[in-house]
């Protein structure tokens, strides 16, 4: 056990823009690609995970101070202390049953190939700590190892799924064939469903309103670069910045949006020889067979309805911090929320209205739960040991954690708890119905009518 905890280790240690890209690189050479193109494939991949994280750290860099500035000028004083995704991630790699989960997620995957229940392969094993977590979470919860683990390959599955649904909307976005996202933040659409349903059926709501559509009615202004600065530029003022610091904030928030999309390229540039390798490959050993590419989300960062929608919501979370009864949570490392981000994108095809609108809704639900989760997250980090410089009774949470009503709904559902119960079996119906939804829908771009003219609702591909 300790051999392959050695290992594992050691691969971790390499960083997802190396461990990643390897993946890709024998699935390449499996696929049939000569050497020097599956390589290439590769190395392109790992710059593109690589400059992706340096862009997202340097926002999240700037843009965090200004959010504990803003919430500092409020005066306000809440007992748990938000470490965001990576406390939470020391915590769950301290869990001596952690590395079990590489094994849990692959032969999930393999398993629903087989028996041809997915045509997604998650190459994204970078992240299995999130299932080693939600494991973690309900073993604490509810007393029992066995729950943990049952939760845990049901996040599997589910994240399979959502890769199905979602490919051909992705691909759509992106114009990366065959890749599509497995990572659990897409879950929150879920929740977002009925509001998009709603919206549906107002007309207002169905026009075009991504980026693209809204350069015809605002112009400059929707460039990538100008909304960054306008953006940085109220939030610096907001908190109190100053001219001098809120226009360098500006610059910083532009200079990120402005790289974004440069960046998204090298994904497809990467991704796509891949695709066509492997299309080729199940065209002559399965027919009428197709294998999706899970990955990490970064690989939808190049869409700029993501940032936006996710800057504008910073005030707003800090905003709810102070007035919402019962909250223990100040957002701070989790502050951009990328869960409502990501899932809204994907669930309204980059529609800028109805991700601002369903963000406002979604967001107080992830500070009561971090809320409900903060004794659990403190009790774990004392248990473990895994969080260094954290005073003695410093309380912990997780602002921002992804799928937080899955991973509570099936805790308290296999503590006994009756309302947790009945809130899995919702949770779960409410997932059919995402996943019949988006077998439905029109791709992003056939979506919604033009700005500007009269619409009606949404029609689905199949009549």
């Amino acid at each position: 056990m300790q051999v392959f905890q050695d290992i594992i280790n050691y691969i971790l240690g390499l960083g997802s823009a190396i461990f990643v890209p390897l993946i890709i690189l024998i699935l390449g050479l499996v696929a049939g690609m000569k050497f020097k193109k599956a390589f290439m494939s590769a190395i392109t991949l790992g710059i593109a995970f690589t400059g992706m994280s340096m862009v997202i750290g340097f926002m999240s860099n700037a843009v965090s101070p200004a959010s504990e500035a803003l919430a500092k000028n409020t005066d306000l004083n809440l007992p748990a202390l938000d470490l965001g995704w990576t406390g939470a991630a020391s915590i769950t790699w301290s869990w001596s049953y952690a590395f079990v989960f590489f094994a849990v997620v692959l032969g999930v995957n393999f398993v629903m190939l087989i028996l041809n229940w997915t045509k997604t392969l998650n190459v994204d094993m970078w992240n299995v700590w999130g299932k080693a977590l939600t494991a973690y979470l309900v073993y604490f919860i509810s007393g029992s190892l066995l729950a943990g683990f049952i939760t845990a390959v049901v996040q599997v599955i589910l994240e399979l799924k959502m890769g199905d649904m979602f490919q051909r909307h992705i691909e759509d976005l992106t114009g990366i064939p065959l890749v599509t996202v497995t990572h659990l933040m897409n879950i929150s659409a879920v929740l977002l469903l009925p509001i998009n349903v709603i919206m549906d059926k107002i007309p207002f709501f169905n026009r075009r309103a991504d980026t693209k559509a809204l350069k015809k009615k605002i112009g400059i202004f929707s460039e990538n670069s100008v909304m960054g600065f306008l953006i940085g530029l109220g939030l610096g003022l907001a908190a109190a910045y100053g001219v001098s610091g809120s226009l360098n904030l500006a610059i910083q928030i532009a200079t990120a949006m402005a790289l974004f999309p440069m960046i998204s390229k090298m994904f497809m540039q990467s991704l796509s020889p891949l695709a066509d390798a492997m299309s080729e490959m199940m065209k002559k050993r399965f027919k009428d067979r197709e294998v999706y590419i899970g990955l990490d989300w970064p690989v939808l960062a190049g869409r700029s309805e993501i940032w936006v929608t996710a800057i504008l919501l910073v005030p707003v979370f800090i905003g709810y911090a102070i007035i919402l009864p019962g909250n223990a949570v100040l957002p701070l490392a989790g502050i951009i929320n990328y869960s409502i981000a990501v899932g809204g994108l994907l669930l309204t095809g980059g529609n800028l209205v109805r991700m601002l609108i369903m963000g406002v809704i979604s967001m107080p639900i992830y500070l009561y739960a971090a809320t409900y989760l903060t004794p659990i997250l403190t009790g774990l980090a004392d248990r473990t040991g895994a969080v260094e410089g954290i005073q003695k009774g410093q309380q912990i949470t997780w602002s921002s954690i992804e799928g937080p009503e899955f991973r509570i709904l099936f805790a308290e559902a296999f503590k006994g708890n009756i309302l947790g119960i009945v809130g899995s079996v919702v949770f779960i119906a409410m997932f059919v119905w995402l996943y019949k939804y988006m077998s439905k829908v029109k791709v992003p771009s056939q979506r919604y009518e033009e700005q500007g003219t009269q619409t009606t609702q949404v029609r689905a591909t199949n009549g």
